[in-house]
Order: C-alpha cells, then structure tokens, then sequence
C-alpha cells in the first residue's frame, strides 16, 4: 500500500499535484492507496488499472469531490467525513464515507455506489440517472438528509434510512424530489409534503429483496452492523416513485418520407455530407440494421460456485444433469475435477461454492457439497488407450493423488511415492477421524489404485533418491505438502509442541500425553482439531488464542465451547513460561502445555539447492514448473486449503500431461458471470426444499448454463427464438436475424443469464 502524507513540514501538497502523482503511482502499477490528505479536491477518480485490478483508496480529511467520476473496479474509503459533492457523476465506483457528508452527494451519479455512514446534505441525489444498458447507481444515507433532496432524479436508488433521525419533520429535509421523473427513493421516517408528480407509497416483496440483500453490504461498509435488526422493520419503510408524465397535447408529426418531401431542401447545408438516396429505415429494424444483436452464451462464463471452487468443479452442470434424469452422468462428472468428493467436498471443505451460491442471497446455498457425498461408489474405468509415459508423484496427499488421479485418467503409468505406510497425507494423518470418516477415505483412494495408480509407500524420498526417480520417468510431480510447524522465536519457545505433529500421533492411536490445562496458539480448524485431540487424550481445560478474529468453522469453535473450551482475541504472544504464556500487554494466561497451530512450511531438502524458492516455499513458473520436467503443487507452493492443492494437482497433471507429449500448455481460464445477468426473481417465490442433495437442482439458479427452460424462445415477442439439437446430442437456442430486432427481451427474462446483447458489429462498420 503506497502512503501518500499531504502535509509535509506545515507545507500543504497542492490538490494538482497529489492527482498526478496518484495518476503516476497507478501508471507504475500500485493498486492501493493511503491518503493523509488535507482538504484536496477530486481524490478516487477517474482512475483504472490497465491490467483490470481493483483500485483501492482509503483517505482520510478529503476536499470537495471525493470519488469524482470514479470508474468500475474503484474503491474509496473515507474514514470520517467528506465535504460536498462526494460521488459527483459516479461512474461505477464503489464510495464509502463512513461519517457525514456535505451538500449534493451523488449528485448526478450514473453507477456504482455511495454509501454514507451519517447525514448527506442540501440536494443530495440530485440529477441521479440510469443508463438501462448498464448497472443502475445506488445511493445509500444511514441517517437524514438536507432541503432539495433527490431534485430532478431520472433514474437509480436512493435509500434514506432515517437513523437518529425520527423526531425530525422529514428525514429528506424541505422540498424533496422536485423535478423527479425517474428512480426510486425508498425512505423510512417522516417526509415532507411532496410534489403533484410524485407520490409515496408501500414496499413490496422485491423492495424488501433488495433492502435485506442491501443493508447488510451498507452497514457492514460503515461499520454500523449493530442497525440491521433495526432497520429490519418492514412496515416502517416507504418508497417515493414518479406519479407518471402528465398527458400531453399530442402534436401530429410528419413521417420521415413526408418531412424529406416537403421540408428537405435539395443541395442546402446537409446536401453534400448526407445525400438523400430515398430509403427509410423503421424504427424497428431486424437483419443487418438492428442496433443490437442476441448472443447464446452458454456456460461461457463461469457459475459463482464453478468460479470460487478452486478446483473448478461446475456444480450447475451437475444439477442440469440431475433436472434432466442422467444421475449417473451427473454423479460422476464431479471426477472429472476431484478424486475425493466424499472426504473433501462433501465432508472438510469450507465449501466455498456455498458461501458464493446465488441461491444464498435468497434463503439458503445450494446443497453442493453434501451433493459429493452421492458419488462416493462411482467407479470409472481405466482408459483404454495408453500412452508408455511415466509420471512419478513424490507424496500421497490430497494434491500429489489428485494429480496422480488425473494423469492415470490420461493414459499415463503413474506411481505415487508416499514415506508413510498409508496414503492421504494430512487427510489420513491429521484431521481427526470424528470429522473425515476412515472407511470414506479408504474407499476413495482405493478408486484410486484401481484406475491404475501405483503405490510405493514406506519410501523416503532424499536427494540421492529424487534424482533416480528423476532420471526413470518421463515427468516428476513434487506433492511433498507442509509438514514442519511454524514456530515464532518467542522466548520459551522450546516448550512449544508443534500442533501437527500432536495429531498426527492422535490419529495414529499413539495417545500422547497432555497436561490439564492446555493452550492452543491458532483459531483455525486446525485449531480447534487440536484442542479436540487435547480433550479427547484427557485435558481438563483448554483456552484457544489468536491474533485475530478465528478462522474456524462456527460448529467447529461451538463444539469446542461445548467441551469447556475458552476462545480469546486478540491475544499477542510474548513469551512461553512454564505457568503459561505472558501476552504482551503482561497478561498471563495460565496453561501447563502449549500446542501452535499457525501452520508448516514444506520440507524441500531433497531438491537441489538452486530451485527457485520464495522464503520457505517453491517458486514455481507459470506451469508450475520448478525445473525441466518437474512441477510442483499444493503446499510446497503455498498454504491452502485440501480444495486448493486438489486445484493445484490438477493444473501441474495437464502442465505435465503436455509436456510429456510435448505440446504447450495452456491454462484454464475462467471469467465470473456478471450478476447483474441473474434474474432471480422466480426462484424467490419457489422455496421448494429436499433433504436429499440430488433433488436440489430444483432450487438451483443454473448460472451461466441453460437449464432448457424455453422462457427465451416463448417470451421473445418476434418468434425469432428456436431450440435446435445439436451433432453431439444436445441442444442450443438460436436467433433468427431475419425475425430478431434486438429488443434484449431475450436476455431480460433469462433467468440463468445466458443471453447477451452485444453491439452490431456490421452496422457499425457499415
């Protein structure tokens, strides 16, 4: 983060010259800014990154204009207060002001979002508008604001929410909404007397949809949390809508034919840039002279759940599958992407899918990972065609299987070399057997070996030993995973037991002694496994520390709790006494043992001593490549989670894949659809539940993949809309150029968001 300091020995830094050094520092590439400012206009816009990254500014003291024309993927952050005109002619940043705000704040505002954490002055909102082709802008004010509110506002929303507010006459001040032609403002408390052209009336349940999805975003950004069961008051909330234009006296107007008749002067001004030629075009036109075109995009761009799994696991297709009755095809096309979907997602994966779902922002997240519980007995069988190529694996875990699990489906002869007896690295020797069941994890590496993958566990793989697996097979994949705990040099230090190695002894049966009073360093899931470890091997008291708010899984820190368990944060570590640890505000929290649970760094002393590294990891290339022929995954590149080093694996099998046959690799890559797309308006009213996993495709959104609803092809008001079959058994939904007038119907209704209008290209060029 570059830290900008305006004042410099009393001297005050220019509004001209703190811009341009910004415009510098985001032309070099910086993409986060901290800004001591003292009263400089314009800071936060119109700024963008030439490789698409986020611009992030946190200012403090700011001038007139803050978020001026911010641009989409811009984030302004002001601690405290702004002066007037915060968010003028926003253009899709996201502003947050997280104090009051002067006289006309979002005033002409054109996207994007304001959100201000107090009161927003005189005409604030004013001359707010909304282009339909893009996102509407919002305007969010916590507490009140001043006279002329919301005056000649064409389109957005506003929201005002009246907080410490309610003994005022109005909330929106005096003479509000005048001129308002467009828009929404919805407003909880008392108004002032409104125009004749608007009117107040009652929310319905699509206003309480975007207020509940809204307020959370809004109070979270100004850190008032504690308002949301508050505001949460439906019947108190009104919105204010434009009445509608008066009737005007209809003037009779020429058509273009008769206007170039009568009115067109042969060789005038115009003549000799626009000749006349006699043709004219309706204002709805189909073929070539249509201003937009529909375009079928299907599974183009990824589902939020395919996009957030690192893995990639496209769980929309699998419920597609399911809507149309192939379960089996359904169940095991999740193998395409992982050989664990009972042990990982479907019982110790945080489920990142879940908490992206769509369907989440509704009532409740798809069943996703409970879905990979359903395919635990599904077998495949080995490819037919082999290759004669040979691909070691160094380590059993989660990555080097999931890698080994890939390759061998590639027609590959892979071994995996493991140092313990027994494959599953972390799976098998860390986590405890009450949260990864024993038998699931048997089954699933036994799938495994019968796809062909061979095991040669009880071997230690050292230098000597790395380069004659190195010189006998065609590829070698580095899977060795993060074993060594991470101790801070504290003093006392030595007392530390490193946590994994504590569970590791647990799961295999050696029951270690424990103290009665234990501390654990470290609220991850990690975390609160050891502590369950402590009082499963006897402990009495168990107090869990960190620096931060836990990580952990809720259930995971209740469960602890539940046992008698202590959470503290933010807990510093100073030193380890034999009393317990000293904190350093001097603090002592007593405890006999002390367990650290802040994660291991991988042992990589068989490698050569030149392969690139970063501190204690591997540096890989682009392909995960630390040399020719070798390439490296999951936590010897980094700390993750067992979703991530499944991702890893597989990337580093096709990087290897490729260059055993000697072609380039080329990495997946994947784009986010654009919420915006979504329409979920039919899936809020439908609240259809299933314990069983395998019916939820009910519920599912389908994002960014056509579930075959035919809505496009019956709403389109042209019938230009077909479904065709396609040379592989499927299906697509085609426009007929000849019939569409590129109306956006299509993609308007598209539940899943799988058409877009794009600009007509060929009348463009002509």
């Amino acid at each position: 983060m570059l830290t900008i300091h305006t004042l410099n020995e009393h001297v005050r830094m220019s509004t001209q010259d703190l811009l341009l050094s910004i415009e510098e520092a985001v032309a070099r590439g910086e993409t986060d800014f901290n800004v001591e400012a003292s009263g400089q206009h314009d800071i936060g816009g119109p700024l963008w990154n030439a490789e698409g990254k986020k611009l992030f500014f946190r200012v403090r003291n700011p001038g007139q204009r803050v978020g001026c024309m911010a641009m989409p993927n811009t984030e302004v952050v002001v601690e405290g207060p702004a002066p007037a005109d915060v968010g003028w002619l926003n253009a899709g940043g996201r502003i947050v002001v997280r104090g009051d705000a002067g006289d006309t704040a979002g005033h002409c505002a054109a996207g994007g979002v304001i959100y201000i954490g107090g009161r927003a002055g005189t005409r604030s909102g004013s001359l707010m508008k909304h282009d339909p082709l893009y996102e509407e802008p919002e305007l969010w004010i916590l507490k009140n604001t001043g006279s002329f509110s919301f005056e000649f506002m064409g389109g957005g929303k506003a929201i005002v929410c009246g907080c410490d507010s309610q003994t005022l006459p109005s909330v929106l001040g005096d003479r509000p909404c005048v001129g308002m032609v467009g828009g929404v403002v919805y407003v909880r408390g008392p108004v002032a007397p409104l125009p004749a052209d608007v009117c107040l009336v009652d929310i319905d349940r699509d206003d309480v949809l975007f207020l509940q999805r809204g307020l959370e975003d809004f109070l979270d950004a100004v850190h008032e949390q504690k308002r949301l069961k508050e505001l949460s008051v439906w019947k108190q909330w009104h919105k204010i809508v434009p009445a509608g234009a008066k009737a005007a006296q209809a003037t009779a107007m020429p058509t273009v034919a008769e206007y170039h008749k009568n009115e067109w002067v042969p060789g005038g001004i115009f003549a000799d840039v626009f000749p006349d030629a006699g043709e004219h075009n309706g204002l709805v036109a189909h073929g070539i002279w249509r201003l937009r075109v529909p375009e079928w995009e299907n599974h183009v761009h990824c589902a939020p759940c395919e996009y957030a799994c690192p893995a990639g696991i496209p769980t929309q297709l699998r419920y597609n599958l399911l809507r149309e009755g192939k379960s089996e095809e359904a169940l095991r096309l999740v193998l395409d992407y992982t050989p664990f979907p009972g042990c990982v997602c479907g019982s110790v994966c945080p489920n990142p899918c879940m908490q992206i779902c769509t369907r989440a922002g509704l009532d409740t997240a798809i069943q996703i990972g409970p879905l990979g519980r359903a395919s635990r007995d599904v077998q495949l069988p080995k490819p037919k065609a082999r290759t004669g190529k040979k691909i070691a694996v160094i380590g059993g875990g989660v990555g080097g299987l999931a890698a080994a699990w890939r390759l061998a489906r590639k027609g590959h002869d892979v071994t995996v070399f493991e140092r313990e007896k027994r494959m599953g690295g972390k799976m098998e020797q860390v986590i405890p057997r009450e949260r990864l069941d024993e038998n699931l994890l048997n089954h699933e590496i036994d799938r495994i070996a019968r796809m062909g993958v061979k095991f040669a566990n009880g071997v230690n793989v050292d230098a000597k030993k790395f380069e004659e697996i190195r010189a006998s097979f065609d590829a070698v994949i580095v899977a060795t995973g993060g074993h060594v705990a991470r101790i801070f040099n504290w003093p006392g230090a030595e007392r530390i037991v490193a946590g994994i190695d504590f569970m590791k002894a647990v799961n295999a049966g050696k029951k270690p002694k424990v103290a009665d009073s234990v501390i654990v360093i470290g609220c991850g899931n990690a975390g609160m496994d050891a502590a369950a470890g402590a009082y499963k091997m006897g402990a009495k008291k168990v107090t869990c520390i960190d620096v931060q708010k836990p990580a952990a899984f809720e259930h995971e820190i209740e469960h602890i709790r539940s046992l008698g368990g202590e959470i503290l944060w933010p807990v510093m570590t100073k030193e380890i006494t034999k009393e317990g640890i000293i904190t350093d505000d001097g603090r002592l929290i007593p405890g006999e043992e002390v367990i650290i649970t802040i994660g291991e760094a991988p042992d990589l002393s068989f490698l050569p001593e030149n392969t690139p590294k970063f501190r204690s990891w591997l540096a890989p290339q682009a392909d995960q490549s630390i040399m020719k022929g070798v390439f490296a995954v999951g936590d010897t590149i980094r700390p993750g989670l067992l979703v991530h080093a499944i991702g890893s694996g597989n990337s580093a099998a096709d990087a290897a894949d490729a260059y055993v046959r000697g072609v380039p690799y080329e990495p997946a890559q994947k784009t986010l659809i654009d919420k915006g797309k979504l329409h979920t308006a039919c899936f809020a009213r439908s609240k259809e539940t299933s314990a069983n996993a395998c019916d939820d495709y009910k519920r599912c959104v389908s994002c960014g993949t056509c579930r075959d609803c035919h809505t496009c092809e019956e709403s389109c008001p042209e019938l230009a809309i077909s479904r065709v079959a396609t040379d592989t058994g499927g299906f697509a939904y085609v426009s007929d150029p000849e019939r569409c007038i590129g109306c956006g119907v299509c993609a308007g209704v598209c539940p899943c968001g799988i058409w877009t209008m794009h600009d007509n290209v060929v009348l463009e060029h002509g």
